[in-house]
């Protein structure tokens, strides 16, 4: 901890997403999303699990703010709920849905806490998805008037706003491969959901200025592509896939230009709508959590690489492997390929997951998450004397929550959550990242 020096202005923070801690999914006038709907397929979850109750957020939140006080942290990212906002993705807003987000915003600054508010985490409207969700150019229509809706009613409290968390994962792993709602498995003719996305973020940010919103950014999830090995095969493999889980989503937002591997499997005009989506950012949110290995693709394969598994590092209990270096690697990339294009950066979700339980003396003893964050921070600050202008770090997560389609067996919490009794327990990495903020 002593060698993890940062500025005094350094902002440092805890994530969470409605969908996986709210639970609350059939109250308070909300209406049903894609996860509601997958959640109910059979053999999409895992142990068949669901986000009914998950962390019990809705009705736990004040707990929950709470802790984040106790823990000393300067901001706290969250997400609103779209169906708890719009129930069917459009049309005047839900009462109690404002209602509820208006009490929790009220408590996390009271207890002196800066909201960090990302419009959509992935819950799209089950209504809106029935009309062709991202693949519709509508749905980008549609999350503009949402946004407006938010910017008029909290733009008075939120410090930073985030329009889409992660559209990368919804395009990929949501209409590519379809192991994420709405379990679409389309390959690369997924690709038009990245720029109605796009879209989507440039609406919402214009709608959030006019409603006089102040710092605007993003919060994408980036992995450095490593080739299995040096040949020209797997390099141009490399390519490729960096083109397709990075570039793809760096470069329309802070370039204005989509990388020419993509470009033919774009929606038709999709330039004209480049000026839209280059809005100016106050900063740019990275999301890291591993490296991604690549070879070219093998015989019979339709994609132009094949995915490979980084091997020799240790492992999280979600099967990524753990490489801080990678992370200094990804910033000091981003910063050499995009220079005065790149806002000021955030680290806008960075954590790990293992097999946490409660010890019979009531503690919870996680050195593993100690060190990851510990080594990750330490990344952080090598990116930073590196010259990346890095403002802020946020752990995934402050609670243990309900991980997509691994259900909840992942853990990822600074806060261990007894999913039957919803008995909240700090563990000893929660005391660990307090005794830096306050340090610090």
């Amino acid at each position: 901890m002593e060698n993890l020096t940062f500025p005094p202005d350094f902002l440092w923070g805890v994530s969470t997403s409605a969908f996986q801690i709210e639970g609350a999914t059939a109250e308070g006038g909300r209406g049903q999303s894609i996860w509601d709907t997958f959640t109910r397929t059979p053999g999409k979850i895992a142990r068949g699990e669901n986000a009914d109750v998950a962390a019990d957020h809705y009705h736990r939140y004040a707990e929950d703010i709470a802790l984040m006080a106790g823990l000393g942290v300067g901001a706290y990212r969250m997400s609103f709920g779209w169906p708890r906002i719009q129930p069917e993705g459009k049309g005047k807003p839900n009462p109690a849905g404002l209602a509820f987000y208006d009490r929790l915003l009220d408590q996390v600054c009271a207890a002196g806490i800066d909201p960090v508010a990302t419009l959509y985490h992935w819950d799209t409207p089950q209504a809106l998805e029935d009309e062709g969700g991202w693949l519709a150019r509508d749905t980008a229509e549609r999350f503009g008037e949402y946004a407006a809706i938010l910017g008029e009613h909290f733009a008075d409290r939120v410090r930073h706003w985030i329009p889409l968390n992660e559209p990368m994962v919804m395009s990929i792993y949501g209409y590519a491969i379809g192991e994420y709602a709405p379990g679409k498995a389309l390959l690369l003719d997924a690709i038009p959901t990245a720029h109605h996305q796009h879209l989507a973020h440039g609406r919402a940010v214009r709608a959030l200025r006019a409603a006089g919103a102040g710092s605007i950014g993003t919060a994408n999830n980036h992995s450095p592509v490593w080739p299995s090995t040096g040949s020209a095969a797997d390099r141009a493999a490399a390519d490729w896939l960096d083109a397709l889980i990075n570039r793809l989503y760096a470069d329309p937002v802070l370039l204005g230009r989509y990388p020419e591997q993509l470009t033919a499997h774009l929606p038709d005009g999709h330039a004209d709508d480049l000026p839209d989506i280059a809005q100016p950012l106050d900063f740019y949110g990275v999301n890291y959590y591993e490296p991604q290995g690549v070879a070219a693709p093998g015989e019979g394969n339709p994609l132009p690489f094949e995915l490979r598994a980084v091997e020799g590092y240790p492992m999280t209990t979600n099967d990524s492997p753990i490489v801080p270096q990678a992370l200094r690697e990804l910033l000091i990339s981003f910063h050499e390929r995009y220079r005065e294009a790149l806002p000021p950066v955030y680290i806008t979700e960075n954590g790990c997951s293992f097999a946490d339980e409660v010890t019979a003396d009531g503690q919870v003893r996680d050195p593993e998450r100690i060190d990851f964050l510990a080594e990750h921070l330490g990344a952080v600050r090598a990116a930073m004397d590196a010259g990346v202008d890095v403002r802020g770090y946020f752990v995934w997560s402050l609670l243990d929550n309900f991980e997509w389609s691994k259900g909840y067996a992942p853990r990822f919490g600074l806060v261990h959550v007894d999913y039957e009794t919803q008995r909240r327990t700090p563990k000893d990495s929660f005391e660990w990242y307090r005794k830096l903020v306050r340090s610090r």
